[in-house]
């Protein structure tokens, strides 16, 4: 486990002898890794520093407002409207490492653009070590390891974490006194929810998965699970009032875990389940069915892609 206090000095310090007298851009997600490294980097380098949140149309339900909110403190914060420039060039495609592909270069190219305006020379990421091991191995690319371009126009990406667990960074955020909000909060892939809609990306696919995901995080909060989420599988017919529909699948999975490299699926309570399952078939009516993963990692990962 990481010793909190004597890591922060020696980060802090680390980051601004890499930037130096330079600026840097930040991709800032709301998530606690990247929530953590703008805390530092701030630190560290206080008004060079120009954090980014690119509100790619792949987020969960009301994220960009949280963001404007919880980082209003950073004045220098950036907020990219992004969507339609995703969407397209996810259009089509269906292969989950394509996508990631797309992504990741989707975002440096923001990140690229607000650095230009900025004069920035650095890009700071809140990569952490299980990035690092999926994206070498075989596993999968993450977006902002083995999903990154291979012509980047920076003159140097800094990753203060990219040895750490989450749980060592939930330890770093606490003793940063990061609100609990950020410190604690569920881990949402880079990606965002293009992994959690199986084959093409599309909005009607997408603002299904949003909603869902927000019925399965409200209602399995009281569960502390390390993860939960709901995926878009494809189409079944169903039926609604008195009529056949050929709706959406939902798969919703909730997982307990340490660090992400291995977990388990939780024991839900059949009530919890039907009522997850009630809201979402209600709440959308193009869902036709809801089912419960009950597959552990390995042999499954945590995403769907």
């Amino acid at each position: 486990m990481v010793d909190a206090e004597p890591f922060i000095g020696e980060k802090i310090e680390e980051i601004g002898a890499a930037i130096g007298d330079e600026n840097a851009v930040i991709a800032l997600s709301g998530g606690v890794d990247s929530s953590t490294a703008a805390a530092l980097a701030y630190e560290a380098v206080g008004d060079q520093l120009t954090p980014v949140y690119v509100d790619t149309g792949l987020m969960r339900k009301g994220e960009t407002e949280s963001i404007r909110e919880t980082f209003s403190y950073m004045e220098s914060l950036r907020i990219v409207d992004a969507r339609d420039r995703f969407l397209d060039a996810l259009s089509g495609i269906t292969d989950p490492e394509e996508k990631r592909h797309a992504i990741g270069e989707g975002f440096i190219r923001e990140f690229e653009t607000v650095a230009r305006d900025v004069d920035a020379d650095y890009l700071v990421q809140g990569t952490i070590y299980p990035d690092r091991i999926e994206s070498e191995g075989t596993i999968k690319s993450h977006h902002n390891v083995g999903g990154l371009p291979d012509v980047v126009d920076f003159e140097g990406i800094v990753e203060p974490m990219r040895d750490l667990y989450k749980d060592e960074v939930r330890e770093v955020a606490r003793a940063l006194d990061l609100e609990e909000v950020v410190s604690e909060r569920m881990p949402f892939p880079g990606p965002g929810l293009a992994i959690r809609v199986l084959g093409e990306v599309t909005e009607e696919k997408l603002e299904v998965a949003r909603e869902a995901n927000h019925v399965v995080e409200d209602e399995l909060e009281e569960y502390e699970p390390w993860q939960a989420l709901a995926a878009v599988l494809g189409k079944a017919t169903g039926v609604k009032g008195d009529n056949r529909v050929h709706g959406w699948v939902v798969s919703v999975r909730s997982v307990e875990s340490r660090d992400g490299m291995t977990a388990r699926a939780q024991e839900l309570d059949w009530e919890t389940l039907q009522r997850i399952q009630s809201r979402i078939t209600g709440e959308n009516e193009n869902v036709a069915r809801v089912v419960y993963d009950v597959t552990h990692k390995p042999p499954a990962t945590i995403e769907y892609e």
